[in-house]
């Protein structure tokens, strides 16, 4: 049998159903483990809640919206700043939090009152923002507090501004993916649709499950605006508020994270005829087959066989640069939900690592079925992992790196593994061709760092050479490789900027005839 128990568990036998070794010619039905459900007591679980799902991966990268949470302080404070959520209007969603912090007074009492009060003082004290989202929590889902019904008071009151309610307590769900859920549709239910856009392109798309983690937003958008695609709204990562109020007018869904956004793609199919489009931003092959799908559906294939060429000989040399230094290297691929399947193969075809264990600790069991299926045969695949199993698993697979969130990440580091942060990145974008290139030089980074090297000596026993002189990245990694792969002058180092946003902001970008146009000047002849 596949399934695999860590022995730090077996005082919790439910927990060998969670987690699998993937065997020879073994199917998706062999080795798939149990996931999203409850989790077990005892296991001392790592996830987050549904609250967390809500607010902190989908809500909170919304760029022009005072979020406020309607609970205790701790509640809004754990999920600020631990993702790089960046914006183009200074990044005013991650230099503030809100919180009504409830106390037990409250608790007793009623906290309706305290609501309006902070909700007024939020606005009063930023004059120019005139959209909120309000998070409801544990504690004022529990004592009931009508939270729709105080927005809508305010809004009466002060008929500029526009209050969007998220129902989403800690406990709506068996983790945060629950709300993932719940934001998603009450977002479609409550403000889609409200809002009528400016459509100045033939080609309109919403961009779905996309977060703009240190700039990915605007490394896709770039290439949508070189293809003559207006971007309508981007749910969410750098997305005005009013900008999702008009989902309701785009001609295509192009999905990123499925795990946290396809819920609001498919309701806009079933009530606005939106088709869906599943897209990957993540490696060369993946993402030029994305750019290629978008294209054939509106009809310009040849502008994206434009940019893929463009960007493939301008970066691909670098990628495979790294990919000789980096084959046979082993990596924990330990992320969220979707980068589990989008990074499981490419990494390893493109980067020429070996993944030897998967995870997630929200996802689906389609999330394992697709990671599983793309992952190498011997991986060890785990749901809802705890620090114990994590140390065990690292102990028993010995990874050269490990790609997951910094909790697990700084675990990692104390055994003396070195981690990338695969939620919020180390040197981003990593999306896109160039940023590619930047995660396959963070990867290089990681492993063959002279200060990791020193990490792993034990100076309590360990013989420390007196006789070595400086050492560098290349004097490691290039030991082995044959003089023509280090001479090469094809294959070279990343030579992007350190800002690899700047050049993007600078571009100019075509302007195409809209077919509109183009009838207006036949009837005019």
């Amino acid at each position: 049998m596949p399934y695999h128990l860590f022995k730090c568990s077996e005082c919790i036998p439910e927990r060998e159903k969670h987690a699998v070794i993937k065997g020879p010619g073994e199917t998706l039905s062999d080795a798939l483990p149990l996931g999203y459900l409850n989790t077990i007591p005892g296991s001392i679980s790592e996830r987050g809640c549904a609250y967390c799902g809500a607010k902190h991966v989908i809500g909170t990268p919304m760029k022009d919206v005072i979020h406020m949470s309607h609970g205790p302080i701790g509640c809004t404070y754990d999920t600020w700043q631990t993702k790089r959520y960046i914006s183009d209007n200074d990044n005013f969603q991650l230099k503030y939090t809100y919180a009504t912090d409830m106390k037990e007074s409250h608790i007793v009492f009623g906290a309706e009152k305290l609501l309006k009060k902070n909700i007024i003082e939020a606005f009063n004290a930023f004059p120019n923002i005139k959209r909120m989202t309000i998070y409801q929590t544990c504690a004022s889902a529990l004592i009931g507090d009508d939270i729709n019904a105080i927005a809508a008071e305010v809004m009466e009151e002060m008929p500029d501004v526009d209050i969007f309610v998220c129902n989403s307590p800690g406990f709506g769900g068996p983790s945060q993916s629950g709300g993932h859920h719940k934001i998603n549709i009450a977002w479609i239910n409550q403000k889609v649709g409200t809002v009528e856009p400016e459509i100045t392109s033939d080609y309109v798309i919403n961009y779905v499950g996309e977060y703009n983690i240190q700039g990915d937003q605007e490394v896709m958008q770039d290439y949508f605006k070189r293809m003559g695609i207006q971007v309508l709204s981007t749910f969410t990562g750098n997305g005005t508020y009013d900008g999702l109020r008009a989902m309701h007018k785009a001609h295509l869904n192009v999905l990123e994270c499925a795990r946290s956004a396809e819920y609001i793609c498919n309701e806009l199919r079933v009530r606005y005829g939106i088709p869906r489009l599943d897209i990957d931003g993540f490696g060369f092959e993946p993402l030029s087959g994305s750019l290629r799908k978008i294209a054939m559906f509106f009809g310009i294939e040849d502008r994206a066989e434009a940019i893929i060429k463009e960007e493939t000989d301008r970066w691909k040399p670098e990628l495979d640069w790294y990919k000789e230094r980096l084959k046979g290297k082993k990596v924990c691929l330990w992320p969220g939900g979707s980068k589990l399947w989008h990074w499981a193969n490419v990494i390893h075809e493109e980067m020429g690592v070996e993944v030897v264990s998967v995870y997630t600790k929200f996802g689906h069991q389609g999330d394992m079925e697709k990671g599983i299926s793309r992952c190498e045969e011997g991986a060890l695949a785990i749901d809802d992992p705890n620090e114990l199993e994590g140390m065990e698993a690292m102990d028993m697979l010995q990874p050269d790196i490990i790609f997951t969130g910094k909790r697990p990440g700084e675990v990692a580091k104390k055994i003396r593994v070195p981690y990338l942060n695969a939620h919020a990145y180390h040197n981003g974008p990593w999306k896109g061709y160039e940023g590619w290139v930047r995660f396959a030089r963070d990867v290089y980074n990681g492993i063959y760092s002279p200060i990791h090297q020193l990490a792993l000596l034990d100076i309590s026993k360990d013989e420390i050479s007196t006789d070595k002189g400086f050492m560098t990245q290349r004097l490691i990694s290039d030991v082995g490789l044959s003089d023509e792969i280090k001479n090469s002058t094809v294959l070279r180092e990343y030579t992007g900027d350190y800002d690899a946003l700047k050049r993007i902001k600078e571009r100019e970008y075509p302007e195409f005839s809209r077919k509109s146009d183009l009838v207006g000047e036949l009837s005019a002849i």
